[in-house]
């Protein structure tokens, strides 16, 4: 449990480095040429710097051990670090809007550009490069806030390959309106990334079940037991950061043992474990004869069954 928060806490230190290095090339290409689309390259990459740190807070936290006040962990502060970079974006997305149309009033010449996209496109590649180092590593240790990271850099990339074009282009045919056009388009762009970003997170911190191919997993390994005269029914699975939690009711023979029941449980445990990374299963063991055993398939049991 402890290699895997020093690990990610490791790569989000890459994502602050990362970031600052960006956000001063990319600085200094709007200084060197004063292109629109370079700026609002920049004042993305600064948002990515915030972001960065605070995946870094975040990961940090959900590396804690689960306590008395918090006995299931703290791996959802991930959805706080992706939530916030979602909105980030998108008030970063508003300033460049307003700042485009100031442009496209009162438009201006660019200067210097060759050198500016070349500074830009060093920028450009360290960006790829960290994203998908990230992106590999959100996959792998399944953290939401990693991937949030990582695909904000991606868009990044996109977006500094779609300012690098508009801004080449004004330089080859003159026209001084492609600059805040293509600004326009990058905050669209950006707009979309922090929406979806939202949406993930807010999905998260609403315990949102497990994918359905991991679903389809744990239903095979438990159909497997029916051949045995063991069924099971209550399957309820969420999500919470890196971790995830399955419960479920088991039903065996009501003239088994105590032993033999526990015995079955635990292997039904331990095949979804590994099948299904970081997981938790909680199984409720229960006799498959007494009709009051299937009354609770429900996320919550009738009235009249609490009170028996």
């Amino acid at each position: 449990m402890n290699a895997r928060p020093v690990s990610l806490v490791r790569f989000a230190w890459l994502s602050v480095a990362t970031s600052i290095v960006v956000i001063l090339l990319k600085g200094l290409a709007f200084w060197i040429t004063g292109s629109l689309g370079l700026l609002s390259d920049a004042l993305e990459s600064l948002v990515n710097v915030v972001a960065a740190c605070v995946a870094l807070a975040a990961l940090t936290v959900a590396a804690r051990p689960a306590d008395e006040e918090h006995p299931y962990g703290h791996a959802k502060a991930e959805y706080f670090s992706s939530g916030l970079e979602g909105g980030m974006i998108v008030v970063v997305a508003a300033v460049i809007v307003a700042t485009a149309i100031e442009r496209l009033l009162h438009q201006k010449a660019l200067e210097d550009v060759g050198l500016g996209l070349v500074v830009s496109a060093v920028a450009t590649l360290i960006n790829f490069t960290t994203a998908r180092v990230l992106l590999r590593a959100g996959h792998r240790h399944h953290s939401i806030a990693l991937e949030a990271d990582a695909k904000h850099l991606m868009a990044d990339v996109w977006t500094s390959v779609g300012v690098v074009a508009g801004v080449g282009a004004v330089a080859l045919t003159g026209w001084s309106w492609l600059d805040p056009t293509v600004a326009l388009l990058v905050a669209l762009n950006i707009v979309w990334t922090g929406i979806r970003l939202v949406r993930r997170s807010a999905h998260g911190l609403m315990d949102t079940a497990l994918p359905e191919s991991d679903q389809s997993t744990i239903r095979g390994i438990l159909d497997r037991y029916r051949s045995e005269g063991i069924d099971y029914h209550a399957l309820r699975t969420r999500q919470a950061g890196a971790r995830c939690f399955i419960d479920l009711h088991v039903l065996v023979p009501g003239a088994w043992t105590v032993q033999r029941g526990h015995d079955v449980v635990e292997r039904i445990e331990a095949q979804i474990r590994a099948q299904v990374s970081n997981a938790t299963v909680l199984v409720h063991l229960e006799p498959i004869e007494d009709p009051a055993s299937w009354a609770d398939i429900e996320l919550d049991r009738p009235q009249a069954r609490q009170r028996r």
